[in-house]
């Protein structure tokens, strides 16, 4: 995928201002129950989503590869489960999808430490 990075960078942008978003709604109604939730969305969504958008800028190589995309998806996929998981499970509606969505973000990370090893990072001379 050419515009790897890029695309990560995008949905870290994209959590990023639905946290700010989150946040102001949570300070303007003094209701701060969702804020683990809140601050998932800002770790997971923005902050790990950046950083693999760092790295894929970084290691071009590493962005060319087939697992490159998947990764992405991926960790799409893991802010997608494990956001709305955590709200559910502390406003009582279950802990399933959390557990999921953990499952999934730790599977992003290793995926990540997978391409580290494989790649490196940086451009190869």
């Amino acid at each position: 995928m050419r515009d790897l990075s890029k695309w990560f960078f995008a949905a870290g942008a994209l959590c990023a201002l639905a946290g700010m978003a989150w946040g102001i709604q949570m300070s303007a109604t003094h209701d701060h129950t969702l804020s683990p939730a809140h601050g998932h969305l800002n770790l997971i969504g923005f902050v790990t989503l950046t950083i693999y958008g760092i790295y894929y800028a970084l290691t071009p190589g590493a962005a060319q590869t087939k697992l490159a995309p998947i990764h992405l998806g991926i960790s799409l996929l893991a802010v997608i489960i494990l956001v709305p998981g955590i709200a559910m499970a502390i406003s009582g509606a279950g802990e399933t999808l959390a557990k999921v969505g953990s499952i999934v973000t730790i599977a992003t990370m290793g995926l990540f430490i997978f391409m580290i090893l494989r790649h490196g990072v940086g451009v190869k001379q």
